[in-house]
């Protein structure tokens, strides 16, 4: 049976990509270097699916690996989530984004090449937005980058785009730029875990609210915004996933280039999350106002009506159910596997 290959696959994003796919009767192959995974992962995967995930443990970069590895499966297309996403650790490291984010994936693209598979979904990000103007931003918007990872992000756009003008219609490609994951599948088994803390905000709501942090930090109340802090567009993981899962159906009828936001449509303000927090779960989740974060954006939330009308998919999922979710991982539903 062909399958598809889902680098980063243990990762948060990557894990769910991998129950949707099974739900849709899909086989799938994990490939990850357990840099920000956590190997137990594949057990929780395990629980949930009723199957251990098939999966590779290896590096990206390793194009020789790569290349042996699409000899020896019958792989039908690659979903790509093995990027490094920290911004603020890549202001530290930069060379170590350019080298996995843009080095990784034209060695992948290489060897993709020379095997003949011309399928792929590349994770990209709201973060090619730069700051953009405070409506839904939309597919056609300038784009711009002010931090290292946000580069590493355009750059592989760019790379993506360069192939397909060198070559068109010969590959089916898509960039998802995905804006804010909150949640996780409502088994409680996975969720957003990095080895190392995230940047993100979700996870340090839960860790205040149950205690383990003493408050959250909200950078910059400053912003141009309704109560002055910055508005996003958070989306269930799952509903994510979903829309990967509806990606790959249609690039297989549209050889091309694709470029899609996949978000929730609805802009929420940090202040506004944290208040969905406290309401979903009736906890209090103290915060402690700081400076702005070098390239926050003020407001940055998606235009969906594409995503909408060409995959006919919908976020199903609220931004309340969001919060119960993560609310759930945190008091340790689902946390022992055996």
């Amino acid at each position: 049976h062909p399958v598809i290959l889902v680098t980063g696959g243990a990762g948060y994003v990557g894990s769910h990509i991998c129950v949707a796919l099974a739900e849709a009767g899909l086989p799938f192959l994990i490939l990850d270097n357990f840099s920000n995974a956590r190997r137990s992962v594949l057990q929780r995967l395990e629980k949930i699916l009723g199957f251990a995930p098939p999966c590779i443990d290896a590096d990206i970069r390793d194009t020789a690996m790569l290349a042996q590895l699409f000899e020896e499966q019958q792989v039908d297309a690659v979903i790509h989530c093995a990027f490094l996403t920290s911004s603020a650790e890549a202001q530290r490291e930069p060379l170590r984004y350019y080298e996995n984010n843009v080095s990784g994936t034209i060695g992948l693209l290489r060897t993709m090449q020379t095997a003949g598979i011309r399928n792929l979904i590349v994770s990209s990000s709201s973060v090619v937005y730069g700051n953009p103007a405070p409506e839904p931003v939309r597919e056609d918007a300038a784009l711009s980058a002010s931090t290292p990872y946000g580069q590493t992000a355009l750059m592989v756009e760019q790379v993506l785009s360069s192939l397909d003008e060198a070559s068109p219609k010969r590959w089916r490609m898509a960039l998802l730029r995905s804006f804010n994951a909150v949640g996780c599948h409502d088994s409680g088994l996975i969720a957003e875990d990095p080895p190392r803390m995230s940047t993100h905000v979700a996870p340090y709501l839960a860790q205040v609210a149950s205690g383990k942090r003493d408050c959250l930090r909200v950078f910059g109340n400053d912003f141009a915004t309704p109560d002055g802090t910055a508005v996003r567009d958070y989306l269930h993981v799952m509903d994510l996933a979903r829309a990967y899962v509806a990606t790959l159906r249609y690039l297989r009828g549209h050889p091309g280039l694709l470029k899609l936001n996949i978000g929730s449509g609805d802009p929420t303000s940090v202040l506004g999350l944290v208040r969905a927090f406290e309401h979903a779960n009736g906890r209090a989740v103290p915060f402690r106002v700081g400076p702005r974060r070098q390239g926050d954006a003020a407001h940055c939330w998606a235009d969906i009506t594409k995503a909408q009308t060409l995959l006919g998919w919908e976020p199903q999922l609220s931004l309340s159910r969001m919060m119960e979710d993560i609310w759930r991982w945190q008091i340790g539903l689902g946390r022992t596997v055996h």
